[in-house]
């Protein structure tokens, strides 16, 4: 039997469920999760081996109207997904309506790659809704495949993988067998610190906030890294620390114990808070944030 591999690359709006969906193929916390919009930022790719396949699952950030500079290279890596995919995945929920940007939409009509339109949430809903939005998206998308899952609780991934093995072109792998994703660990880490800070804090501070892991120095039995979270204000700055470093110690505690999940060994962090006025709409900043080429 021929290897087949191939891109596979997720698209949708914000909150659909993209991230929770590669998790789960992936059956590994790779990308991280949180109940909030514009959660990812960068496009994360995530690796499934099998026997006589490699599935390489794009992560994408949801479609945006970009109205600053960061948010203006998060829809450039989404449109780079539509470019360069080899099947598609449109993940929507059963309410959702078109993709919030029209070229996007656009492209993804005129495509002439395999596409999927994955239903997602199905278990907040009802019967007839459900059956009301595979009926809409057969409509707007006639060459698409329709299929209602839940990610979170991972009914209906089976089918939407057999289904993605069937589509994959006969090529080689493009990446090692044993390799989980094109990240490197830094970039492991300072998502997992902004997940946490995603997590416990509301308004402005999760979206001016970027973390870049300075240092990761590993040894047999412990990986000690030195990370440092940067805010647009002085005052995110002190709400980040809060009193005493409280604030700064809980999100430390709970990124350290994801860590030692994430890499199996003891880990010891280091946080700083530094202040880097209006990064997200300043070139310089976001080409030294890697967001830039």
């Amino acid at each position: 039997m021929a290897f087949k591999s191939g891109f596979v690359n997720i698209i949708g709006n914000p909150n659909v469920g993209k991230s929770t969906f590669l998790n789960a193929m992936l059956d590994y916390d790779l990308a991280i999760t949180t109940p909030k919009a514009q959660t990812t930022r960068h496009r994360i790719l995530g690796i499934d081996n099998g026997e006589d396949y490699q599935i390489i699952y794009s992560d994408t950030p949801g479609v945006i109207k970009p109205a600053y500079e960061l948010q203006k290279y998060m829809m450039e890596a989404v449109n780079e997904a539509l470019d360069d995919a080899d099947i598609l995945l449109l993940m929507v929920t059963p309410d959702e309506e078109d993709l919030k940007d029209e070229q996007m939409w656009e492209k993804l009509r005129r495509t002439d790659r395999p596409v999927f339109v994955l239903i997602n949430k199905i278990d907040t809903t009802d019967q007839p809704t459900l059956e009301k939005a595979v009926e809409k998206w057969k409509e707007r998308l006639p060459q698409a495949k329709i299929f209602p899952v839940s990610a979170l609780h991972r009914f209906g991934l089976d089918t939407v993988k057999k289904h993605i093995i069937e589509a994959l072109p006969k090529n080689p792998p493009y990446f090692e067998r044993d390799q989980l994703t094109d990240r490197p660990e830094r970039f492991l880490v300072s998502e997992k610190i902004r997940e946490k800070i995603l997590q416990h804090y509301k308004k402005e501070i999760p979206y001016a906030v970027e973390v870049v892991t300075e240092e990761f120095k590993e040894t047999d039995d412990m990986i000690r890294i030195r990370a440092t979270i940067y805010v647009e204000r002085d005052s995110q700055k002190g709400i980040l620390i809060g009193k005493g470093g409280s604030a700064l110690k809980r999100i430390g505690m709970e990124a350290r114990k994801d860590l030692e999940k994430l890499f199996g060994k003891k880990v010891f962090l280091e946080l700083y808070v530094k202040v880097r006025k209006n990064w997200r709409k300043d070139d310089r900043w976001l080409q030294q944030f890697g967001y830039k080429k």
